[in-house]
C-alpha cells in the first residue's frame, strides 16, 4: 500500500475517544492464576478491557472502575494509569500496510508517547490524559472525524 493510499484511508477514519480512564497492569503468571480464581475480580463485560499473556507477564487493560475492583488483590503488580483509549473506527483487513505506522509517526513527530493496541480489525492507542488535547488537535489534521 502506498503512502498516499494509507493517508487516504486515514482521511476516511473516524477516531473515537472512550469516556473512561484506563490502567495497564503487569502481573506475574502466578498472580494472574490467583486473580482468575475469584469471579468477583473479573472485568465487567460492559467496559472495554484486554488481557494479553506472553512468556514474561500477563498484561491487563482495565478501566478505572475495574482497576479499583482488583487493586487490593494485585498490590505488588506494576501499574500505569491515567490513559485514554483512542479507537480508529475503520476496518483494516490484513493487506493494509503502514496504517498504524503512519499514525504513530505523526504522533512521534509531535513527541506524544503512545501505547499501540491492535484488535482483529481495528487499531487503538492509549494516550496519557495530559496529552489527549494535543493528540486530538494533531490527528484532526489527518482523520475524517474526531468523536
Amino acid at each position: 500500500m502506498s503512502k498516499e493510499r494509507t493517508l487516504e484511508l486515514l482521511r476516511k477514519t473516524r477516531v473515537e475517544v472512550a469516556p473512561e480512564t484506563f490502567f495497564l497492569v503487569s502481573l506475574p503468571h502466578q498472580d494472574w492464576l490467583k486473580l482468575i480464581q475469584n469471579p468477583e475480580l473479573s472485568p465487567r463485560m460492559t467496559a472495554p478491557f484486554m488481557i494479553f499473556r506472553d512468556q514474561w507477564e500477563v498484561t491487563l487493560l482495565l478501566d478505572e472502575i475495574d482497576f479499583r475492583t482488583i487493586r487490593d488483590a494485585i498490590r505488588e503488580a506494576k501499574t500505569a494509569g491515567n490513559y485514554r483509549l483512542l479507537s480508529f473506527d475503520v476496518e483494516l483487513d490484513f493487506t493494509v500496510v503502514g496504517f498504524l505506522a503512519a499514525v504513530t509517526k505523526i504522533l512521534a513527530e509531535a513527541e506524544i508517547p503512545i501505547i499501540a493496541l491492535s484488535a482483529f480489525s481495528r487499531d487503538h492507542l492509549l494516550i496519557k490524559q495530559e496529552d489527549l488535547a494535543k493528540t486530538l488537535k494533531i490527528l484532526g489534521n489527518y482523520v475524517g472525524e474526531l468523536c
